[in-house]
């Protein structure tokens, strides 16, 4: 509407000119730009120049355009933007072509995944853009459908190595503090201007016919700068003879142009009038159907030629069997000039038309309509809504589910079913991630008489995203209350369910010892075996000490993929997390995170990673940054923040190995911002943080500083005291001690840890103190300590054993055993070295040269010159893993995967995938260390 006919756009040749070197850069790397503003302001203008100009370039252009009567069907946006490309869906893998073709009703897969759905969409994407540069223009962003969006937040992440530009359009009101674009450094928005005064008086200067001064200069000031009203207000002048726009003065913007959409509604005469109204609230885009509609509530409207008035004054445009509402304005205006039973007439008529139709996307928008039409509550038409979410969340579009089962709630006649629907609709919302959308519906069902098992499910809601919004005694209690009344009812699940959750919030910050054993007798008393996945996961989540025993032993009879079950996988793994089986716990999670990945499932999969990652680092095993490296994206874009501060923590402290001492780092801070929004995590949080900043000043050989932050972890008054974390922590402040001349101090430390640990401490706690005791040991015992601990349980992992080797070579080294210390301090540099341990290398090194030795070279590992996620790619590449392959367990674009491979390559020094399996191998130039490489299944992820 704002284009002269020379098709250039008035007032915005700036605007035009970076939108359009934006793009055009998505040649070298795809960019996501989002144009927001006032309706009217000229977004969709801007949109369609810089595609029009960027086709001409040599882009293929994809479009879309939200409509709100269509933001309830699922993928109604995805459709139509990838209608273009759906016959290329024979090229992708199965899993993604079923998923893709599943959620557009075109396939017979009776379960979607959406995670695999939108690998699918950027595998379209990205096979296209291979042959020319594709820009995806999406217009009214906010008025699509909440899957679509789902699937382009997705592909917007992962964009940045394709030759794929997205530009967007959404109104200024949209909400982008939810969704899929929370806090999302993928987009870059911008806000579009109003025009100015010249650009305005041009604009105005091009309509037809002109206005008089007078009322020229009243249009200029309530259009303020806005190109829609300029050229509404100047067609209302030219209908009513200037004083449409003269009364209007007070009313906002969006408000003015409505009320000129409805004064030129009114002209029409009463069979056009319908037909526009039905099309205000139809959710397609076939015009028959509306004329079928609009005949039902007055057969003249029966008729194409009656929609003639309604396209001659720009309300409608018409191609074929197609049409479309001009403007969105246009829609909202009509439906709010609709009084509500000649909303409710024309949703019912279109319910009429629709039911006739044979297909189920047909079905489906019927029982919507059915449901605009009613009057109040209907059970029959609730029960409809309830089927289609089921039928929504198949599909994959758990979000639309969502909105439908919302809907079935508000027409549910009974309390109790309306209570079980919204519930459901909050679960949904929880799978989401959606944390504001769950928190709203369990405060409208906070208010409403429960049923005990729905009150149940209610509370277990009210917690779930941040394991327990408290851990105070007495809301933990109340959980475990909720769960007995559940055994009572023979409920064990949810008995679990609830009791999970209440041991997490243990975990997270200790309540005390009275609420810990609470729990543990409330698990006792369901009906489950000894070694179910779940009791163990409750036992070592609450009570990771004294059960630990108990724990360990019911672990030894699980396979590590228990059984072909990832569910059980995962909780066994964190149960043999809690308790400081860490071997076991890498097992399991390993086996959980296949599957994971199999099933699309990301939400869970950053979660299992997350804590995979940190019993690799208590094991030792410092390429565990691919593991939290990922977890930390994946946590984020899932919107959860426990589990990505808890990837952050894990990141943080295998940079700190590998060298660089910095008290602000980043992450840590992000990580302790987390703890302070999040209070319940705030213990555990902290505990991470503090062993992260420790182990980063032991490094630098700070070891006064060292020794403050991690003996916070010790002190029970501190927010950072952590009881399980503890056993972790204790050997890396007995290492700061020993520089600091506080060994007494710690010995108090170490005794009381070796209270709680018990008498057989998993692997994990053992390490740690057996470290300890040899380092802190006086000259008579520490020779013995020393070798029990090289032969006890950190003699099959290289860090903790190098460690050890680093301890005792220093101190044979003071006792003037000189000779004896080289062997140990050189294994110990060996060790370091091959892992990337370069501090505590050059530390072994100095203490060698001590004695003496000179001419060591370090051999440093070519996989240091990668990132985490080129390592994980570089190694499935070895494992003789396809580009696709690898995309689809790393939810990335094979061409992604190829461009990271491009560079992999010269930086190993390689130039095959053959070689890279000898090339990731490469040990230290010294002799490997005793004791090898820890037996540790392969992760198969």
């Amino acid at each position: 509407m704002t284009l002269t006919p020379g098709r250039r756009l008035i007032g915005r040749d700036d605007e035009l000119r970076i939108l359009v070197e934006r793009v055009e850069g998505a040649q070298l790397g795809g960019v996501a730009i989002g144009l927001v503003g006032e309706p009217g302001i000229g977004k969709s203008a801007l949109l369609a120049e810089v595609a029009e100009r960027v086709r001409a370039s040599g882009f293929r252009v994809l479009s879309a355009r939200g409509a709100q009567s269509e933001a309830h069907l699922p993928f109604a946006a995805l459709h139509q933007l990838l209608h273009p490309l759906l016959a290329r869906a024979d090229r992708l893998p199965e899993l993604q072509r079923d998923a893709l073709l599943a959620c557009f009703a075109m396939s017979a897969s009776p379960v979607v995944n959406p995670f695999f759905t939108s690998l699918a969409v950027l595998e379209l994407l990205a096979d296209a853009a291979a042959e020319s540069p594709v820009l995806v223009c999406l217009d009214d962003l906010h008025r699509m459908d909440q899957p679509s969006l789902d699937v382009v937040a997705f592909v917007a992440r992962r964009i940045a190595g394709e030759r794929i530009a997205l530009l967007f359009t959404s109104a200024e009101t949209a909400p982008f503090g939810v969704g899929p674009f929370a806090d999302d450094r993928a987009v870059t928005w911008i806000e579009v201007p109003h025009l100015d005064g010249a650009a305005a008086a041009e604009l105005l200067g091009t309509q037809d016919p002109q206005p008089a001064p007078g009322i020229r200069d009243r249009i200029l000031r309530q259009a303020d700068g806005n190109p829609l009203a300029l050229v509404e207000f100047a067609a209302a002048v030219g209908s009513d003879g200037g004083e449409g726009s003269g009364s209007a003065e007070d009313l906002p913007m969006t408000a003015r142009l409505e009320r000129a959409f409805v004064a030129r509604a009114d002209e029409l005469g009463a069979a056009a009038r319908v037909i526009v109204d039905v099309a205000a609230v139809d959710d397609g885009d076939d015009i028959q159907d509306v004329l079928a509609a609009a005949g039902i509530l007055r057969p003249a409207a029966g008729d194409l030629d009656a929609a003639r008035p309604a396209v001659d004054l720009g309300l409608l445009t018409v191609v074929d069997r197609t049409y479309r509402i001009t403007h969105p304005l246009v829609g909202t205006a009509l439906r709010r000039a609709m009084d509500p039973a000649t909303r409710r007439a024309a949703h019912a008529a279109l319910a009429d038309v629709l039911s006739a139709h044979p297909d189920g996307s047909a079905a489906h928008r019927a029982v919507w309509h059915r449901a605009s039409a009613a009057p109040g509550p209907d059970e029959e038409i609730a029960a409809g809504l309830e089927r289609a979410a089921s039928d929504a969340r198949d599909r994959g579009a758990v979000s639309a589910a969502m909105t439908w089962l919302h809907r079935a709630a508000a027409l549910s006649p009974g309390p109790d079913d309306r209570a079980a629907r919204l519930l459901g609709a909050a679960e949904l919302g929880y799978e989401l991630g959606r944390f504001a959308q769950v928190e709203e519906i369990t405060a409208q069902v906070s208010g409403m008489a429960l049923p005990d098992r729905e009150r149940a499910r209610l509370t277990w809601l009210r917690g779930v995203f941040h394991d327990g919004s408290s851990s105070e005694p007495a809301e933990i209690g109340h959980l475990v209350g909720l769960a007995r009344r559940a055994v009572a009812d023979a409920d064990p699940d949810l008995a679990m369910q609830l009791l999970f959750g209440a041991a997490r919030r243990v975990w997270w910050r200790d309540p005390g010892e009275s609420v810990r054993e609470e729990i543990v007798r409330a698990v006792h008393e369901v009906a489950l075996p000894a070694g179910d996945p779940r009791l163990l996961a409750v036992l070592g989540l609450s009570e990771s000490l004294t059960m630990a025993p108990t724990v360990v032993e019911q672990l030894g009879s699980w396979a590590p993929d228990a059984g072909g079950r990832p569910d059980l996988a995962g909780m066994l793994g964190i149960a043999a997390f809690c308790v400081g089986d860490f071997t076991r716990a890498v097992a399991f999670l390993s086996a959980a995170i296949q599957a994971l990945r199999a099933q699309g499932s990301l939400g869970l999969l950053a979660e299992a990673l997350a804590i995979r990652s940190w019993a690799e680092i208590n094991l030792g095993i410092l390429d565990a940054s691919r593991s939290a490296d990922e977890a930390r994206r994946l946590a984020d874009e899932t919107g959860q923040a426990v589990w990505a501060a808890t990837a952050r923590v894990a990141v943080a402290t295998i940079e700190a190995v590998g060298g660089g001492w910095d008290v602000q780092h980043p992450l840590l801070t992000e990580a302790e911002d987390t703890a302070l929004r999040i209070p319940n995590a705030s213990s555990s949080l902290l505990a991470g943080v503090q062993l992260a900043r420790g182990v980063a000043a032991l490094g630098a050989e700070r070891p006064e500083p060292a020794y403050g932050e991690l003996h916070r972890v010790f002190v029970r008054t501190d927010p950072a005291w952590q009881r399980v974390q503890q056993l972790w922590t204790v050997g890396y402040l007995a290492e700061a001690a020993v520089h600091t001349g506080r060994r007494a101090e710690a010995a108090a430390v170490l005794d009381s840890v070796e209270k709680i640990a018990g008498d057989s401490p998993p692997v994990g706690p053992l390490i740690a103190l057996e470290y300890s005791r040899a380092v802190l040991a006086d000259p008579a015992t520490a020779e013995e300590l020393f070798r029990a601990a090289l032969d006890g349980a950190a003699r099959p992992f290289p860090w903790h054993r190098a460690r050890l080797q680093l301890a005792h070579g220093s101190w044979l080294r003071r006792q003037r055993r000189t000779v004896e210390s080289r062997g140990p301090l050189r294994a110990a540099r060996s060790t370091f070295d091959a892992v990337g341990a370069h501090p505590w290398a050059d530390r072994a090194d100095r203490e060698l040269r001590a004695t003496g030795e000179r001419g060591w070279r370090p051999a440093r590992n070519p996989r240091e010159q990668l990132s985490p996620q080129e390592t994980q790619i570089a190694e499935l590449a070895a494992q003789g893993l396809s580009n696709r392959e690898i995309g689809q367990r790393l939810f990335l674009s094979h061409r992604t995967v190829g461009s990271h491979l491009y560079r992999i390559f010269p930086k190993l020094g390689v130039t095959s995938r053959t070689q890279l399996a000898g090339t990731l191998d490469v040990q230290s130039s010294d002799a490997s260390p005793p004791g090898g490489t820890p037996s540790l299944p392969r992760r198969g992820d």
